[in-house]
C-alpha cells in the first residue's frame, strides 16, 4: 500500500479532469481505502496533541494578518495626529502593508517550494514580530511606512508557506476540508481580535500596544510552530525547483507601481504626472513579466498551464472581485459605523461581534459543509451575502438601528469572506502537486491581496469624486460599487465556473502516477 501512495515530483494532472480518477475507475475497495486515509491524522503528526498544534500555529499566523489591517483602522485618525500626518497621505499608513504581502506572495511562493514551508513560515513569523515591536516605537510618519512596509514581507512569506505546510500535510477529504475551515474562519476572528485590542489600546492606553500586542500574538505562534511544526527541509533538498528572479523582478515592480497609481489617484487625480507616468511603468512591467513567465523563464512563478485548464480563469477573476469586496467592506462599514453612526471604538468592537461568533460557528461546520455542499452552492451563497450587505449599508440613514441596518451585514460579511476562501484554498491545494504546494499557497492569496488593493483603490477614487455630495452619500457610493463588484463575481461563479465536490480522494501526485502507469 506504502508504494501505492508514494509521493514523487512528477507531472500533475489535467485540471480538466475533475478529479474524476477516483470514481468510476476505482474498485470498491480501492474507495474504501482512500476515503480512510481522507479522515485519518497525517502520518507526520505524531499525536492529537502535536496536531492541534500544528493547526494552531498555521491558522492563527492567518489572523495574525488580519489583526494588522483591521485594526490600524480605528488607530489611524488618533495616530495622524499624534504623528502629523496630513490627510492626503493617510491612506499610505494602511494600505502599504497590504501592498507589499499582495506583490511578494508569489516570489516566497516558490521559496517555499524550494527550501521547504517550515524555514519560510518560521522565518516570517519572527520578522513580523520584529517589525511589529519596532512600529509601536514609530516616531514620524516615514518611520511608520516604513515600518509597515518591511513587516509586511512577514506575512508574504509566512502565508503562502502555512498553506503549503496545510496542503501537503493533508490529503483530500473531510479531515483536510476541516482544518482549511478552520483556517479561512480565521480572517473574520482575526479581523475581530485585531478590532478589540485596537479599541482596549485607543481607549485606555496608546495606540502603540496595538503593535505590541500583536508581537505577543506573535511570539505565541513562533514558539508553537517550533514545537508542533515537522520540518521539511530534508524533503526538499533534492528539489530541482529554481527561483526565477527576472519574473519575480517585474511582477513585484508592476503590482507595486499600478496598485499605487490606482490609490494615489483618489487624491492626486489621474491628471497627476507622477500617477500617470507610475501607472503605465506598471503596466509596462506587468507586461515584461508576461512575456518573461510565458517565453523566457525555464520555471515560471506562474505556469502559464494553469491558466489553460477549464474553469480557472473564471474562478481566479471571480476570485479577484469577491476578495476584493472583502476589503472595500471591512474599510467602509468601519467609517461608516464611526463616523455616520458616531461608534466608539469599543462600541465598534461589540458590533463585529457577530462577525466573530459566525467565524467560529464556520470554523466548526465548515469542513463538513465542504464534503457535503456541492461547492457552487457555497459560491452562490458568497456573492449573496456580498450583495446583502452592500445594499443594506447603500442604504442605511444616518440613525441607522443596529437590529435592522447592521447587524445583518456583518453576519453576512463573514458568510462572504470565509466560504469563498476555504473553497479555494481547497480547490488549488487539492489540485496542484506536492511540488507546487507553494505555488498553491500563493495563489488564493495574492488574489485575495491583489483584489483588496485594486478595489480599493477604485473604491477610495468613487468617494473621493463623489465627496461634494457629503460624506454620507460619498460612503453610500462606495458600497453601491460594491455592489457591482459582488454582483459581478456572482454572474462570474455561476455562469462560467464548476468546481468539484471536495471529497477524499487522490492526491495530485497520486493522479499523475495512475495515468503514467495507465499509459503504459
Amino acid at each position: 500500500m506504502a508504494s501505492k501512495l508514494s509521493l514523487e515530483n512528477k507531472a500533475g494532472p489535467d485540471f480538466d479532469q475533475e478529479r474524476q480518477s477516483s470514481g468510476d475507475e476505482l474498485d470498491h475497495d480501492e474507495l474504501a481505502r482512500i476515503e480512510t486515509l481522507g479522515r485519518q491524522r497525517p502520518e507526520q503528526l505524531t499525536s492529537i496533541w502535536q496536531e492541534i498544534g500544528f493547526v494552531f500555529s498555521i491558522t492563527v499566523s492567518q489572523a495574525l494578518n488580519e489583526y494588522m489591517v483591521s485594526g490600524f483602522t480605528i488607530l489611524l485618525p488618533t495616530v495622524a495626529r499624534e504623528l502629523s500626518i496630513d490627510p492626503t497621505s493617510q491612506t499610505w499608513p494602511a494600505s502599504v502593508f497590504s501592498l507589499v504581502v499582495a506583490s511578494f506572495l508569489l516570489p516566497f511562493g516558490r521559496i517555499g517550494d524550494m527550501y521547504g514551508g517550515y524555514p519560510v513560515y518560521i522565518g516570517g513569523c519572527v520578522w513580523y514580530c520584529i517589525w511589529a515591536l519596532i512600529a509601536g516605537f514609530a516616531q514620524n510618519e516615514v518611520m511608520l511606512n516604513v515600518c509597515r512596509a518591511i513587516q509586511g514581507l512577514g506575512p508574504a512569506a509566512y502565508l503562502p508557506a502555512g498553506l503549503q505546510l496545510l496542503g501537503s500535510m493533508y490529503r483530500p477529504g473531510p479531515r483536510k476540508n476541516l482544518v482549511f475551515a478552520i483556517y479561512g474562519a480565521m480572517a473574520a476572528i482575526g479581523f475581530f481580535i485585531g478590532l478589540f485590542f485596537a479599541g482596549v489600546a485607543g481607549e485606555y492606553a496608546t495606540w502603540r500596544w496595538y503593535f505590541w500586542i500583536g508581537t505577543m500574538l506573535g511570539a505565541i505562534v513562533v514558539v508553537a510552530s517550533l514545537f508542533c511544526i515537522p520540518n521539511d527541509m530534508e524533503a526538499h533538498k533534492l528539489s530541482n525547483v529554481k527561483m526565477d528572479w527576472l519574473g519575480s523582478f517585474f511582477t513585484i515592480a508592476g503590482l507595486v507601481l499600478v496598485v499605487f497609481a490606482i490609490t494615489s489617484s483618489s487624491h492626486g487625480g489621474w491628471t497627476a504626472p507622477y500617477i500617470l507616468v507610475t501607472f503605465l511603468l506598471g503596466l509596462a512591467s506587468l507586461a515584461i513579466a508576461f512575456w518573461v513567465e510565458g517565453w523566457v523563464a525555464a520555471q515560471p512563478l506562474l505556469p502559464f498551464e494553469i491558466f489553460t485548464k477549464k474553469h480557472v480563469r473564471p474562478f481566479m477573476l471571480g476570485l479577484l472581485f469577491s476578495y476584493g469586496t472583502c476589503g472595500i467592506y471591512l474599510l467602509y462599514a468601519t467609517l461608516f459605523c464611526m463616523n455616520i453612526l458616531g461608534a466608539s471604538p469599543m462600541q465598534l468592537v461589540a458590533w463585529y461581534t457577530p462577525s466573530a461568533t459566525i467565524g467560529i460557528i464556520l470554523a466548526i461546520t465548515g469542513g463538513a459543509l465542504l464534503h457535503k455542499v456541492p461547492p457552487m452552492i457555497l459560491l452562490v451563497i458568497t456573492g449573496g451575502a456580498i450583495i446583502i450587505e452592500s445594499v443594506l449599508f447603500a442604504l442605511a440613514p444616518s440613525d441607522a438601528y443596529y437590529w435592522a441596518w447592521i447587524f445583518v451585514p456583518m453576519v453576512m460579511m463573514t458568510l462572504s469572506i470565509d466560504i469563498v476562501f476555504t473553497v479555494a484554498n481547497v480547490f488549488f491545494s487539492s489540485t496542484l502537486r506536492r511540488s507546487q504546494q507553494g505555488l498553491a499557497g500563493s495563489l488564493s492569496n495574492v488574489l485575495m491581496q491583489l483584489g483588496i488593493a485594486v478595489l480599493l483603490g477604485f473604491a477610495e477614487l468613487v468617494g473621493s469624486e463623489t465627496a461634494h455630495q457629503g460624506l454620507k452619500q460619498s460612503y453610500h457610493n462606495v458600497f453601491w460599487f460594491n455592489l457591482a463588484c459582488g454582483s459581478t463575481a456572482l454572474v462570474i461563479f455561476v455562469a462560467f465556473v464548476r468546481v468539484p465536490r471536495q471529497k477524499s480522494d487522490l492526491t495530485a501526485d497520486e493522479k499523475a502516477l495512475k495515468l503514467e502507469a495507465e499509459a503504459l
